[in-house]
């Protein structure tokens, strides 16, 4: 009995300690005071700086987080801290034993991005955040929505890296990255990046991490034969610090030679081994850029003294952005997890089945999706700078461009998104985007040089730049080319060639040996066209062509041209025509058909408006229907030789009539001075002022051999059996003589530079003149590879010689001085034929005219006749016989007769032969005034047209008597 009750309170007390243990023990996940705590797994590389670095830092993070917030924090994180061993395989299990047995809500790290990958995979299961500083862009966050990339994206380097080469104007590079999910992830961004500024990716040197020496050598030795000499490097340094010993020792660490390292490297070149350092000097890099405080340079004091008693045996005590963002990814997750109000870590299970793998085992974390919630879009100022994530990524600010001087770097300048290249961060509000070398401080290249490398040279093994020159028989001026007797060495003369020469030796920054290479069979024949030795450039048969080279459409297709060094153009040679004054119809020559034609349909209207003003009232007009219309036709044509006798009686007659013989004055001022113009300048009119004129009559035409003018004339729609093409100027002259009909040639088409030099010679340009120029072209040109870097160069060179006297001394030697053929002086390349167009103002003045004083004959005839028009008792068709007949009838203006006779007085003299079968005009002055205006007669009339001169005379000297 006494054992039960004992076996009982023992019962009891356990009961009670049990109840007391619920309110004061705290569950798991809490500690003593109450705070919650949160495990969270570090997985780094315990063997490497990096992870060694970034594992101090993060435990002083937190420590430093919760000193400041102890106050009003309720979560404390607890750190599980596993080594990757710098293993992908170990990183995963390492994820793996964190979630499974710790049940951890987020994890710190890997930091390389190979054992980040599937890590990320492993949080995106669980929906556990992984907070990782992998920088490769083949991790995006987007496609991982547990992954926080606590670091700077590999690609926001890209733009900076850029820049670097188009300030210095480099047009290829040579990408060398190792075969890394780190090395790959950022070649694409690179290329589009290069491929915006027109700078071409020549190769990709892709190397392996286990890459041996030798191979590493071979890849040089490689790169050395290549022209480049512009290299990216994309690399870690573990890998580098093999390549880069073995770039010195292969002597490509010399002058010359651009080497551009990514931020992963730069960051981290004060881990690197000083010989290492030794190999690399003049090196270019870029990093991210982490502004100078005073919290940072506390932080660095209190890091120093903490790495060191942590690492006892390691030597190095610089701190890298590496770390800085450790420190500040696990201050922004300590934020988060204050933040969310998480609790107790529970993963749910899945439904228990049989053969669960590991991975399916872990189950779902409850608390995951809160915490990333508190982490997409978290920003404060940390010891990197402005630490902004941004939908779970890092968000770039600036960059740093150094060069690897001495032991370390030195900064040169600065990349930002907004300003460009800049040597500092003060900004004006007015600065734009820029990209200009001189905004860099001085740099000391490899080889300790000051002058900027060009960024290409000459292949090992062909020392001179392969030049290809034409061979032709003619045109010798331009382009020839000869043996030595002896030597048998290639000798090339002429104004093309000296303008290359003076390019080359004299106007670029730097020198390139070169040697001409004739473009000829082994008979020393053209081998071919222009086009033909053009294409040999894409054959890698030449390293450029030099000559008398177009620049034309079809040929830029193959190569890159330079600025052309000539004018531009082609035009045609034409012969004079013969002396037209041997010309029977010459006097048709001077009114274009058109105008000849208008003029005749003027002069017949006009003499039909006259008649309907006067047939009724002027007694000369009125006739039989033939005399009537022979009057038609002899008054109107009467007015061009001012021969006209008939008196006008109406006005309108006379207003028109005014108008006209204005007209006709100028139609025969004009046509007299065209016709004198003549016969006695008309000898130097080309004998074509068209290519369309030549088109039409089909007739032949010539061009210079293996000229592309060929193929445009074929895009003319020129008939191609009417093509003739010739070698010199000799063949010109003989085929321009002779003509087209006589086995010559109507014009021959060739470019503004050969047509001005043809006709510089007196002997041709008394027979022959230019028309055009009808086509247009850009000139010639220095031909060179697609994409080659001396394009560029080669052209500001060819523009310092063109702008200088050194291009007219060049000509005058080859090409002559440019003179004006005294032959040519007032010749004409258009018709001296004059056109409608010159007289349309005057044709329709007098149009206007007529019509008007027709429109209101018409108005008044009407007017007068509406009886006629309103009578109910007639057809139509009877009234318009009446109107016709009323329209012939002689209008009754008896009444102006008599106003019109003049009274008779002492010393008036009037004729016995005076009759009123004529009428007179209304007043004798007015009837005077017209008589003077229309009369032929000197302006000496009479009332009667039979009235003799001498009488005429007789009265105005009585009057003046009188």
């Amino acid at each position: 009995m006494q054992e039960h009750q004992r076996y009982c309170s023992q019962l009891f007390v356990l009961l009670v300690l049990f109840i007391i243990s619920l309110y004061v023990v705290p569950i798991s996940g809490k500690n003593g005071s109450g705070l919650i705590e949160v495990d969270v797994g570090v997985i780094l590389d315990a063997d490497h700086m990096v992870g060694k670095v970034s594992q101090t830092c993060i435990s002083m993070a937190l420590e430093d987080f919760y000193a400041l917030n102890q106050n009003h924090s309720t979560t404390r994180i607890v750190l599980h801290k596993r080594d990757s061993k710098g293993d992908v395989v170990e990183a995963a299990s390492a994820a793996i034993d964190l979630l499974k047995n710790v049940q951890v809500q987020a994890i710190l790290g890997p930091q390389r991005s190979s054992q980040a990958e599937f890590v990320i995979y492993i949080g995106n299961k669980t929906q556990v955040p992984i907070i990782s500083q992998a920088t490769s862009p083949s991790l995006s966050p987007a496609d991982n929505p547990y992954f926080i990339r606590g670091a700077q994206n590999g690609s926001s380097q890209v733009e900076s890296l850029t820049a670097v080469v188009q300030a210095f104007g480099w047009r290829e590079v040579v990408l060398i990255y190792e075969d890394t999910d780190y090395g790959r992830g950022v070649v694409p961004f690179l290329t589009d990046s290069f491929q915006g500024i027109n700078t071409q990716i020549k190769h990709r040197s892709v190397l392996s991490l286990s890459a041996s020496d030798d191979h590493i050598l071979e890849e040089l030795y490689k790169l050395m034969t290549m022209q480049t000499r512009v290299f990216v490097v994309h690399m870690l340094p573990f890998l580098a610090s093999r390549f880069f010993t073995k770039v010195k020792q292969a002597e490509m660490m010399n002058k010359g030679y651009v080497w551009i390292i990514t931020d992963g490297l730069t960051s981290l070149l004060d881990y690197m081994d000083p010989t290492v350092i030794n190999s690399m000097q003049g090196v270019i890099g870029v990093k991210p850029y982490v502004p100078k405080s005073s919290k940072l340079e506390n932080f660095k004091v209190r890091w120093r003294k903490r790495f060191h008693q942590e690492n006892p045996d390691v030597d190095i005590f610089e701190m890298n952005v590496f770390g800085l963002w450790a420190y500040d990814s696990a201050t922004v997750l300590a934020m988060a997890v204050g933040r969310s109000g998480i609790g107790v870590s529970k993963f749910k299970k899945p439904v228990a089945k049989e053969n669960l793998t590991d991975l399916a085992a872990i189950g779902i974390s409850e608390m995951g999706p809160r915490l990333l919630q508190s982490l997409q879009n978290i920003e404060f100022n940390g010891l990197s700078g402005k630490f902004h994530l941004l939908n779970g990524q890092l968000q770039p600010l600036s960059f740093q461009i150094v060069n690897v001087i001495g032991k370390g770097d030195r900064e040169i300048g600065f990349w930002t998104q907004k300003y460009g290249i800049s040597k500092n961060l003060s900004f004006s509000n007015s600065k734009n985007y820029s990209t200009n070398k001189d905004d860099l401080g001085a740099i000391i290249w490899p080889g300790e040089s000051n002058v900027v490398p060009k960024g290409w040279e000459l292949p090992i093994g062909e020392p001179k730049l392969r030049v290809g020159v034409p061979v032709k028989g003619g045109f010798m001026e331009f382009v020839s080319v000869e043996r030595d007797s002896q030597t048998n060495a290639v000798i090339a003369t002429g104004f093309c060639i000296d303008v290359f020469k003076e390019v080359m030796d004299h106007y670029l920054p730097y020198a390139v040996p070169y040697e001409f290479l004739p473009f000829e069979t082994p008979d020393d024949e053209s081998a071919g066209s222009y086009d033909d030795l053009v294409y040999q450039i894409s054959l890698g048969n030449y390293d450029a062509v030099v000559g008398d080279i177009t620049i034309v459409s079809n040929r830029s297709r193959f190569v890159d041209f330079t600025l052309p060094y000539t004018e531009s153009g082609v035009a045609m040679v034409v012969p004079f025509e013969d002396d037209d004054r041997k010309n029977a119809w010459i006097f048709m020559k001077p009114l274009k058909t058109d105008l000849w034609l208008t003029t005749g349909v003027f002069f017949i209207f006009t003499g039909f408006v006259v008649w309907a003003f006067e047939h009724r009232v002027n007694e000369e007009f009125r006739c039989p229907p033939g005399k009537q219309v022979g009057m038609i036709f002899w008054f109107s044509f009467s007015t061009l030789v001012f021969a006209h006798k008939e008196k006008l009686i109406s006005n309108l007659s006379r207003f028109v009539v005014i108008v006209w013989v204005f007209v006709v004055l100028v139609l025969t001022s004009s046509y007299t001075a065209s016709l004198t113009s003549m016969l006695t300048v008309q000898k130097l009119k080309p004998s074509a002022a068209d290519i369309r004129d030549l088109i039409q009559s089909k007739e032949y035409v010539g061009y210079q051999k293996g000229s592309f003018v060929e193929g445009l004339l074929k895009n003319k729609a020129f008939d191609t059996s009417k093509f003739k093409n010739y070698s010199t100027f000799e063949q010109y002259d003989e085929a321009l003589s002779k003509g087209s009909k006589k086995g010559g040639v109507a014009a021959i088409i060739d470019e503004l530079p050969y047509i001005r030099l043809f006709l510089s010679y007196p002997k041709y340009c008394a027979k022959y003149t230019m028309v055009g120029p009808i086509y247009k072209t850009a000139g010639f040109g220095f031909a060179f590879p697609k994409g080659s870097p001396l394009v560029p160069d080669v052209s500001r060179a060819v523009l310092n010689v063109t702008e200088q006297n050194v291009m007219t001394r060049i000509e005058e030697i080859w090409l002559g001085k440019r003179t004006t053929c005294a032959e040519q002086d007032g010749a004409r390349v258009t018709s001296d034929s004059l056109t409608l167009d010159s007289f349309k103002g005057l044709f329709i003045v007098a149009a206007v005219t007529s019509f008007s004083a027709l429109i209101l004959f018409l108005s008044i005839f009407l007017y007068e006749n509406w009886d006629t028009l309103a009578s109910n008792d007639s057809s139509i068709r009877d009234k318009l016989i009446a109107m016709a007949k009323t329209f012939d009838e002689e209008k009754d203006n008896s009444s102006d007769a008599s106003k019109r006779k003049p009274p008779t007085g002492e010393g008036m003299a009037v004729p016995s032969t005076a009759t009123t079968d004529c009428p007179q005009s209304p007043a004798t002055s007015d009837s005077q005034l017209a008589e003077w205006i229309f009369s032929h007669d000197e302006g000496l009339s009479t009332t009667e047209t039979s009235t003799p001169i001498h009488e005429t005379i007789e009265i105005v000297e009585s009057n003046e008597e009188r």
